[in-house]
């Protein structure tokens, strides 16, 4: 995620089964005080559950290869106390509102947790290392599910998007429907070592010129592939499927994309090794049909509507609470 988007990732989280992605999380933690952070409506928030917040987007973060720069920690910090305390009204409501979750479905969701261990045994091992139990695991579910059937009432479920406005998106976006050009091509590949001597390149080099007078006796490139070609994709023939620029090594990239279609490339080294291309079909640039995208835009837009009413929901939720913070 975009550092600028922290706000919108996290209430994406805060009606998400929270439990499942930071369950490693818990298993890392060390022994925290239960300060108070805030109370909300005479609920406190402790320090555990903020540290808790913290280190599984800190961990999230890392897992992306995202490099968290100091100065937005406090923003970053910030943004996780008021997801915390949105999450506390949004569960208090959802109370209000009468909403029960079958003690099914809270089985069924730690039944999926349980699948991410070896086994149950170290299923077990590792919520007592963690100071928690069966019935904290469950608790935890159980608020996050009420969350979840909470927004999907208030919120999800009332977004209406139209014809007219999906269009009317589609008419003032159009850059956001470009498709590039692409090639759809089959390749055969002799490999060749980084650390080849000028002996195994010769060698390898004979073994593509071979293939290559096979082609030109007429044989089938597809058929050769498959027999000779020492990439992933020999199994399909050494069909590539469709690529755009950017997509693969440039010596092979640039050699595809001035192909004709059914033409048959001269042979092309790379870091790979040498390969010989066949250009199987192309497809010039263009622009998406909104026919072809009217159900993904549909989609898109309404989720664009939901995080939006989101926010405006639990802004509601906010000026009617008693919200104290101490952090």
């Amino acid at each position: 995620m975009h550092f600028t988007t922290v706000k919108h990732a996290i209430l994406i989280t805060m009606v998400c089964a929270f439990l499942l992605v930071s369950f490693r999380v818990w298993a890392q933690e060390k022994e925290s005080s239960n300060e108070k952070v805030a109370v909300v409506n005479g609920v406190t928030i402790t320090s555990t559950e903020y540290e808790r917040e913290l280190n599984f987007y800190l961990e999230e973060a890392s897992r992306k290869g995202q490099q968290i720069p100091d100065f937005m920690l406090p923003k970053i910090k910030n943004d996780l106390l008021e997801s915390l305390i949105s999450r506390e009204l949004l569960y208090q409501e959802s109370q209000k509102k009468g909403i029960k979750i079958d003690q099914k479905a809270i089985g069924d969701q730690l039944k999926t947790i349980k699948q991410r261990f070896p086994s149950e045994a170290e299923f077990e091992n590792a919520i007592n290392r963690m100071g928690l139990s069966i019935a904290d695991i469950e608790s935890q579910i159980n608020r996050n599910m009420a969350i979840r059937e909470l927004m999907d009432k208030q919120v999800t479920k009332k977004i209406v998007v139209t014809d007219p406005e999906a269009k009317a998106y589609y008419d003032a976006n159009p850059s956001l429907f470009k498709k590039p050009e692409q090639v759809r091509a089959r390749h055969i590949l002799i490999k060749v070592d980084a650390a080849a001597t000028e002996t195994q390149k010769a060698e390898a080099r004979k073994e593509i010129q071979e293939i290559q007078q096979k082609l030109k006796n007429g044989e089938d490139f597809a058929a050769l592939a498959q027999e000779f070609s020492q990439g992933p994709s020999n199994a399909n023939g050494g069909d590539l499927g469709y690529f755009g620029r950017g997509q693969m090594v440039k010596p092979f990239e640039d050699t595809a994309f001035a192909l004709k279609p059914n033409e048959i490339s001269d042979i092309v080294e790379t870091q790979f090794g040498y390969h010989l291309i066949k250009v199987e079909d192309k497809k010039p640039e263009g622009t998406l049909a909104y026919a072809d995208i009217k159900d993904q835009l549909n989609q898109h837009l309404k989720r664009q509507k939901a995080e939006k009413e989101a926010g405006t929901y639990i802004d509601t939720l906010r000026k009617g609470a008693n919200i104290e913070k101490y952090l």
